[in-house]
């Protein structure tokens, strides 16, 4: 009960970050704004564990949280005129090319900028997790079947990284090293509902 009391920090992350994940897989738009309170919770945990870029992430997590919402609700060609609802979409293959590359070189310039320039902790894994995390939120608010791939990825490297940084420095980062387990499953649940609701 005293760890609790003590990461009451990380615990309300850990529940809303369940929650927002639930309601993207089924694809309720309310995902945003709870999105958008697990986002300005985890910058909080994140900077305490000197993870600078997941301070980045997180940020940003915010401002993408706001642009999905704004997206399912308005925008979108796919639009389901009798439903008003944005069905998930495939990636085409230029653009997968693109946000590879995107990811690769984001992830050497904010690696080398961290650990050069702050005492940023594991710089270029943290770096690899927060610019593919970008492309992922950008696929993820733009229903792109695709990003729950990019979330599973993600999510093992994170799990990786929150361990470390648990036994190293902070007991109360293996709650967030447990959610991103639960993520992991959650990424593989997202993929076969949205790729059924494209099927019919």
């Amino acid at each position: 009960m005293q760890f609790l009391l003590q990461n009451w920090l990380e615990l309300t992350g850990v529940i809303s970050g369940l929650l927002c994940v639930w309601l993207l897989i089924k694809e309720h738009v309310l995902t945003f704004p709870i999105g958008m309170l697990y986002a300005s919770v985890t910058v909080i945990v994140v900077a305490r564990a000197l993870l600078y870029a997941d301070v980045v992430l997180n940020l940003y997590y915010v401002l993408m949280n706001a642009y999905g919402w704004y997206y399912w609700v308005y925008g979108g060609k796919q639009l389901r005129a009798s439903q008003g609802e944005l069905l998930p979409q495939r990636l085409a293959r230029s653009t997968l090319i693109r946000l590879l590359a995107i990811t690769l070189i984001g992830s050497i310039v904010m690696g080398f900028y961290f650990a050069r320039y702050t005492q940023a902790d594991m710089a270029y894994s943290d770096s690899l997790t927060t610019v593919a995390s970008f492309v992922a939120m950008w696929m993820s608010a733009r229903k792109l079947l695709s990003s729950w791939v990019a979330w599973f990825v993600i999510d093992v490297v994170q799990i990786g990284l929150y361990i470390v940084k648990g036994m190293n420095a902070n007991p109360g980062l293996f709650l967030y090293a447990g959610l991103y387990g639960v993520y992991l499953l959650m990424a593989v649940w997202g993929w076969l509902q949205w790729r059924q609701r494209m099927a019919e």
